[in-house]
């Protein structure tokens, strides 16, 4: 069976959206400026929103191709 590319992608923006808003939070304790971070966490918030949708309009697309052969 074959794995899913875009699963792939999902999960791993999810773990680096874990990983930023941790970091972010120890930046937020300590008193440090987070607007890099911020920044960053935001970004790949957007990509995983694309990613996301775009996996769930492929597949579908991919049942509707399915339903009519």
């Amino acid at each position: 069976m074959e794995e899913d590319p875009d699963a792939y992608r999902i999960l791993k923006l999810r773990a680096e959206i874990l990983e930023l808003g941790s970091a972010i939070r120890q930046l937020q304790r300590e008193g440090l400026d987070d607007a890099t971070a911020q920044l960053l966490i935001a970004r790949k918030r957007a990509q995983l929103d694309y990613l996301v949708k775009t996996n769930s309009v492929s597949r579908r697309l991919n049942i509707t191709d399915i339903r009519r052969s």
